[in-house]
């Protein structure tokens, strides 16, 4: 019998792989939650991304240390009825802390920054403003980069096209035209973990004062060029030859005005990217980590990165360990993780404002590509979005069906989850509809009574009706059960100042 060829088999081998990845792809359209045994509805990604008002959806799969499969989903502008490709580039938000990381300890390993030197050190336009909260202790740039600076600001808002952007210094002194609070020491540095886009925004000033270069042209040159990035981008605004590809923002399927926001907190929030290019990122670092790629650091800077969490939060799941990353601008949310070893990740962007699409996504890959030890179980309905449709229509009718669904079917919706009504509230006090938001988070008040943030929330709601007395009460309350809660703090001070004029 005449055996075949190389060429054939290696053919035949070829169509294998491709009909399996196009049956995963088939099925995580087709049946977006096959694996969640619990739901008895047959839901479709198309589905899903309606009932999340989600108008675009871009992914990049890896396997075995390659991009399996990317494919873009939705528009990236509805009006211009422009469709989103795997090239479209959306905010990488606070994703962009990861590759800023990557810069900053490429410096580090070069011995032009010390990890646990004083950030004074190399600062000069401007010095870090230490006072009794950091109990005389120094912040080390280690600090800054996993979140351990005692230091506020957690993210930033960006600026509309058109609006005056402030430098750096002003942001970090919070003087206008900046629209976020001066960066300041909450606690003393090295105590615990808080969230701080502040810090990074200090490694930013940190990076161009030791290099003597831009922020976005050092990153260019020396990370996302030997990265393979060549679509992406920390320019803020982004370069007019890139406007045709970027996606437009969009909250609760609303388009923000002006398109999207500016950040120039480029270091936190202003890298502009696709799942294509992120992916090469999360690849390098697997490879790194092994000892069998050098583009950017060291296999032993590589580990001290992901063991620390310097720009990445590193999970473990029964002793398998993932590296990830989140990011939420206005009008933008996306998510990447990678594992640290066998070669398995995902980046998922969109152009909308909510996550649960995204752990659906995350999920229905992680199973589909049977991702070690990765906690794949049964998800909640979410029951603001439920509700949502009927509160647009009568604020009333809508908080009844939620008392109805919670005490008829308790197990099938995450009631359990303060965010739920939260951001529904949040979406009518965006839209001035103070009335309604305050119904929302009444519910969620006396639903979850010993939260501080819905309490902050409900405060912020009373402010902007200009019932101070109502909103000082509720900041107070707020600060009571959450004492680190420095915008209650703020905003007591600003009603103050309000009630005194």
């Amino acid at each position: 019998m005449k055996k075949p060829s190389l060429i054939l088999l290696l053919s035949l081998s070829l169509n294998v792989f491709a009909q399996s990845v196009n049956d995963k792809i088939k099925s995580f359209e087709d049946n977006l939650l096959s694996w969640d045994t619990s739901k008895t509805k047959k839901w479709t990604l198309k589905e899903r991304m309606t009932f999340y008002n989600m108008n675009a959806v871009s992914i990049a799969v890896i396997r075995d240390y390659k991009v399996e499969w990317a494919k873009a989903y939705g528009y990236a502008d509805v009006a211009e009825n422009r469709k989103a490709t795997p090239q479209t580039l959306f905010q990488a938000a606070s994703i962009s802390k990861s590759i800023n990381s990557l810069g900053v300890l490429k410096l580090v390993e070069q011995g032009k920054l010390g990890l646990d030197d004083d950030i004074n050190n190399y600062l000069k336009t401007w010095k870090f403003p230490y006072d009794s909260l950091s109990k005389g202790k120094k912040i080390s740039i280690a600090n800054l980069l996993s979140h351990k600076a005692g230091l506020s600001v957690h993210g930033f808002g960006g600026y509309q096209k058109g609006t005056e952007l402030p430098t750096i210094i002003q942001i970090l002194n919070g003087q206008k035209p900046a629209n976020s609070p001066a960066v300041q020491s909450v606690f003393e540095p090295n105590l615990k973990f808080q969230y701080s886009g502040g810090g990074t925004t200090i490694s930013q000033l940190i990076l161009e004062s030791t290099t003597g270069e831009k922020y976005e042209d050092y990153m260019l040159k020396n990370v996302l060029t030997p990265l393979g990035m060549t679509r992406s981008s920390y320019n803020q605004p982004p370069s007019p030859d890139k406007e045709k590809l970027l996606a437009t923002a969009y909250n609760n399927g609303k388009e923000v005005n002006g398109k999207y926001h500016i950040y120039p907190e480029k270091a936190a929030a202003g890298l502009w990217t696709n799942p294509n290019d992120l992916a090469k990122y999360i690849i390098e670092t697997q490879l790194s980590l092994l000892g069998k790629s050098n583009k950017i650091l060291s296999k032993e800077m590589s580990q001290k990165r992901i063991e620390n969490n310097y720009g990445v939060f590193l999970n473990d799941f029964k002793g398998t360990k993932y590296f990830a990353h989140s990011g939420g601008n206005e009008g933008f949310v996306c998510y990447y993780i990678g594992s640290v070893e066998d070669g398995n990740g995902l980046v998922v962007m969109t152009n909308g404002n909510n996550f649960k699409l995204i752990d659906e996504i995350l999920l229905s890959i992680a199973s589909l590509n049977q991702w070690k030890n990765y906690p794949v179980v049964p998800q909640k309905e979410s029951i603001g979005l439920t509700i949502r449709k009927e509160s647009l229509k009568n604020i009333d009718k809508g908080i009844a069906l939620y008392k109805e669904l919670k005490r008829t079917k308790p197990n099938d919706y995450n009631f359990s989850n303060e965010n739920e009504l939260n951001e529904l509230g949040y979406e009518f006090l965006r839209d001035n509809q103070l009335d309604k938001a305050l119904k929302i988070f009444d519910l969620n008040v006396n639903e979850f009574p010993k939260s501080g943030n819905v309490y902050d929330s409900r405060g912020e709601a009373y402010f902007n009706k200009k019932e101070y007395a109502l909103s000082k009460k509720d900041y107070q309350k707020s600060l009571e059960l959450d004492p680190a809660n420095h915008n209650a703090k703020e905003m007591i001070l600003k009603i103050e100042k309000e009630i005194g004029k």
